[in-house]
């Protein structure tokens, strides 16, 4: 093993020991953003050591995307939107049908990139290569009768007129109150562990349940940490099963097509302040049907549930 920088012979054993297990907890696009090419008492190779970074991913610099796919990608997001129950293939067609050519393996890339999955059930052809804790789905039967019984988290992509953001949102199932939400250039697990950080920190109860997908911002270690250490059980959806958190992807809909695409931002800046002013006004000023046209907040508010740590 090599020799830990504080001189006191701990081994990381490059991704074999203990402190490499920790290191690795840790988001990938953190630790490559914690690297300092001109650290003088510590190498940029040794860096990527301690971290358990290839030295070559380190200095790799992504091409950015083009304004073909951009566009591409936009299509494809408003048909998943529409339909999220459409494949690749099926995708393919309407985006033919629409004058756009493009094959099949593109879409597929695209969709992957973009984090957009059908929601239909799929055999299971092979086992992951990294074997996460899987969580049963906890909500199956349960009546939810009250704010902070059930909390849900998703992730969607959300195109600029430069570029494209990824957006994480911690929702109160019951108020449907927004409670947190975070944007990202990328889909790591930093951006959505903060999200759950703010929930709770702005929350004077805690929740009993937390229902995400099975993504893999939700079942690393840093999110399931937070979560446990907490006592809140973790409820985690059925593999491609849109429904189980059927309520954040209505949530979606309505920041794409009453903020997002109605305002369409330039850039990052432009599209944060969007969605800051458009959760403002969903939590407390615009009545909901299905609260019997009471606003989020007031419905949070009105029996807040479990006590927080």
């Amino acid at each position: 093993g090599t020799k830990c920088a504080t001189g006191q012979g701990r081994s990381v054993d490059h991704g074999g020991g203990v402190a490499a297990k920790k290191v690795r907890a840790v988001g990938f696009g953190h630790r490559r953003q914690m690297i300092e090419p001109n650290l003088k008492k510590l190498s940029q190779r040794r860096q990527c050591q301690l971290l358990s970074i290839a030295r070559s991913t380190a200095q790799y610099k992504p091409k950015g995307i083009t304004t073909e796919d951009l566009d591409l990608c936009r299509e494809i997001d408003e048909i998943h939107m529409k339909d999220p129950t459409f494949g690749s293939r099926r995708i393919k067609a309407v985006l033919n049908r629409q004058g756009t050519s493009v094959g099949r393996k593109r879409v597929q890339r695209l969709m992957r990139e973009m984090g957009i999955v059908p929601i239909y059930r799929k055999p299971r052809m092979s086992i992951p290569r990294y074997k996460a804790k899987r969580y049963p789905y906890l909500l199956k039967g349960i009546k939810v009768e009250r704010p902070n019984q059930v909390w849900c988290a998703d992730i969607t992509y959300i195109p600029m007129k430069q570029g494209h953001m990824y957006l994480v949102a911690v929702m109160d199932w019951f108020s449907r109150k927004v409670l947190s939400w975070r944007l990202s250039s990328t889909m790591d697990e930093g951006f959505c562990v903060d999200a759950l950080k703010a929930a709770f920190a702005q929350s004077k109860k805690l929740p009993e349940i937390i229902n995400t997908d099975q993504g893999s911002q939700f079942t690393g270690d840093a999110w399931i940490g937070e979560v446990e250490k907490r006592e809140v059980q973790v409820s985690q959806d059925g593999k491609g099963r849109w429904m189980d958190n059927v309520f954040i992807e209505r949530l979606w809909r309505s920041v794409k097509y009453e903020g997002v695409l109605l305002w369409e931002a330039k850039d990052g800046l432009a599209l944060r302040q969007i969605l800051k002013n458009w959760f403002d006004r969903y939590n407390n000023w615009r009545p909901h049907q299905a609260l019997d046209y009471r606003t989020p907040a007031e419905v949070a508010a009105a029996n807040p549930g479990k006590m927080a740590a």
